[in-house]
């Protein structure tokens, strides 16, 4: 695979998504400051419909959106008792799909300037010390969407990586061999190896890969399909679902959604990317998807 021009669309589709999301915590004394990231992320791909945010108790929060990321947080401070959040989107997700075996590495000296930053070390990312790691498992490998299966399922299957350290670990290994990766966050409302499993808040691992970016599943042989994006950034220090100061107790999170539309099985046959067009900026252009899903199964 020499060349690095995008691959040939196999099929598009779009389906829609009515989504719920509850967080209830406790909050202690004097109060805490939150800032959360579990608004549905604006993109060509990802159209927001309609939305609903309710707070309880009732309190103003400050909405923003980052410069850098484009991600849209929520800072509000909480006196001491029960805090609860739910929010409910309903959006339409485009998908583009590809063929694996076309999906070639984009060389250095083509990538586009704004995708450079996801090629260095971060916090939970220390790519500069797995190069040699990187270069012996997986340098001699063909360049392209293949070899990223490769350093997934490699992570996927070392038990000495604590789960929680997956889309860490695979994101450190990709940008070690070149290949520029990202850490997005959100909500999973369809099944990998199944045709549906419990929608889930989601941490994934998107890389740029014929001038694309194109989400994969560690934790699985599969990749998340009906992902609504919330958040994007280094790792997951830039897009933590909820960031606290002060002290609270919380209950695991409430999550329901209904899908129309396309099916969101994951065959195993096809590249899926939310990304409608070349890379541009994060804020104005933040893409999805490589998986491979069911169309092939329905066309054989």
């Amino acid at each position: 695979m020499g060349s690095s021009l995008p691959a040939a669309a196999v099929a598009d589709a779009t389906h829609r998504v009515d989504l719920r999301i509850e967080l209830n915590y406790q909050v202690d004394a004097p109060g805490a400051h939150f800032v959360f990231n579990v608004h549905a992320a604006h993109t060509p791909s990802q159209t927001l419909r309609t939305e609903d945010l309710v707070l309880s108790p009732p309190i103003a929060p400050q909405m923003y959106t980052d410069l850098i990321s484009g991600n849209r947080c929520m800072r509000l401070r909480a006196a001491p008792g029960p805090l609860k959040l739910a929010y409910s989107v309903s959006l339409d997700l485009l998908q583009h799909r590809d063929d694996p075996a076309a999906i070639d590495e984009v060389p250095l000296a083509s990538l586009p300037s704004e995708v450079l930053g996801f090629l260095c070390a971060s916090r939970h990312c220390p790519s500069d010390q797995l190069t040699a790691i990187a270069d012996a498992a997986f340098g001699s490998l063909p360049k392209g969407y293949g070899r990223i299966q490769a350093i997934r399922d490699h992570v996927r299957a070392d038990a000495d990586i604590a789960p929680g350290d997956l889309a860490h670990r695979m994101i450190a290994l990709c940008r070690a061999v070149q290949v520029p990766a990202r850490f997005v966050t959100g909500v999973a409302c369809g099944g990998a190896d199944l045709a549906w499993t419990a929608p889930r808040l989601q941490a994934c691992v998107e890389v740029y890969l014929g001038h694309r970016w194109y989400i994969l599943d560690p934790s699985t042989s599969a990749a998340p399909t009906g992902f609504v994006r919330f958040g994007t950034g280094r790792d997951a220090a830039d897009v933590a679902f909820a960031t606290v100061f002060g002290s609270i107790a919380s209950r695991t999170p409430i999550v329901s959604a209904r899908t129309l539309g396309a099916s969101l099985a994951d065959s195993g046959r096809t590249a899926v990317s939310n990304d409608s067009a070349a890379a541009r900026c994060a804020s104005d252009r933040l893409s999805m998807f490589a998986l491979r899903s069911v169309v092939a199964t329905q066309a054989s």
